[in-house]
């Protein structure tokens, strides 16, 4: 059983910047692509990012293409989001995920496996 535990949320003005943790239990971290999402409030749960397995590829949604970076470090067993230029509409809970082992990198909530409990990012204009 894989958990996932968040960090690093919190209040910040329009163009600051936040890194989000995600530090992973149980399984072997190194095998699993991690994933990204943010559900805002009367919203469903959006992609925001992905990276594979491996860390060689990553996938993000356009509207934080340029802004938003994540990174893994497989030996601490966390994946991170490193978000710049934060907009008010960034504003969500944020989770992290992670999907079976040595999937492809994946943009679908359904097809991951592993949650965490979701860390509150808020953004002031």
């Amino acid at each position: 059983q894989v958990q996932l535990l968040e960090s690093g949320g919190g209040l910040v003005q329009a163009g600051g910047s936040l890194r989000l943790s995600c530090a992973a239990s149980g399984g072997t971290f190194s095998t699993y692509p991690m994933g990204w999402f943010r559900q805002a409030p009367g919203k469903e749960r959006e992609f925001v990012v992905a990276v594979s397995w491996s860390g060689a590829s990553t996938d993000y949604v356009d509207s934080v293409k340029g802004r938003f970076t994540i990174s893994r470090d497989n030996p601490k067993n966390t994946v991170y989001l490193q978000m710049n230029s934060l907009k008010p509409e960034d504003t969500a809970v944020y989770y992290c995920a992670a999907g079976r082992p040595f999937a492809t990198m994946m943009i679908r909530p359904r097809d991951y496996d592993y949650w965490g409990q979701g860390t509150q990012v808020t953004v002031s204009s």
